[in-house]
C-alpha cells in the first residue's frame, strides 16, 4: 500500500524540533543521520558548516504514519521559508509504481532530483508539481520492507 507522509525542512534546528517532536508523540526515532555521514561525491559538495546538520529523521507517530526532516544546508537556506519548508512523501509498493507516480506528478512541474537508486538503498526523486507542491517519491529496496 503506498503510503503518504510528510517531510519537513528546517533551517539548521532539525534536531532541536524532532527532540521536542519525539517528547511530544511518545515515540523513538527510527533513525537520525547528518550530512557528515554521506559518502564522497564531488557533484555534491558539503560544507564544513553543514556536515553536522541533520541530513534525514523519521519518527513514527503512528502505525501508518511517520514524520520526517532534514536541515537545508547553506546554499539553500535563502529559499527556505515559512510555508515552502515541507514536501509530501510518497512511498510506493514498487519501483514501477514510483516511476509512474513521478511521471505523472511532474507534468507541467518542475523536477528537482531525477528518480536513481540512492546510497540509502532507495529508488527516489524530487520535484515541485504544477502547483508548486514539492514531492518526494521513493521505492524503499531494502529487503523486508
Amino acid at each position: 500500500m503506498t503510503a503518504l507522509n510528510t517531510y519537513l525542512t528546517f533551517n539548521g534546528n532539525c534536531k532541536e524540533a524532532f527532540d521536542f517532536y519525539k517528547d511530544v508523540f511518545g515515540n523513538e526515532l527510527l533513525m537520525m543521520s547528518y550530512f557528515k555521514d554521506m559518502p564522497e561525491d564531488p557533484n555534491c559538495q558539503i560544507s564544513d558548516s553543514d556536515k553536522n546538520k541533520v541530513m534525514h529523521v523519521s519518527l513514527p507517530i503512528s502505525d501508518t504514519c511517520t514524520l520526517m526532516g532534514s536541515d537545508t544546508i547553506a546554499e539553500q537556506s535563502k529559499e527556505l521559508v515559512q510555508g515552502n519548508n515541507f514536501s509530501i512523501s510518497i512511498n510506493a509498493d514498487s519501483k514501477s509504481d514510483a516511476d509512474c507516480l513521478f511521471v505523472a506528478l511532474s507534468k507541467n512541474g518542475n523536477v528537482i532530483m531525477p528518480m536513481d537508486d540512492t546510497f540509502w538503498n532507495s529508488y527516489f526523486g524530487m520535484l515541485t508539481d504544477q502547483f508548486g507542491i514539492q514531492w518526494m517519491v521513493s521505492f524503499d529496496q531494502t529487503p523486508n520492507s
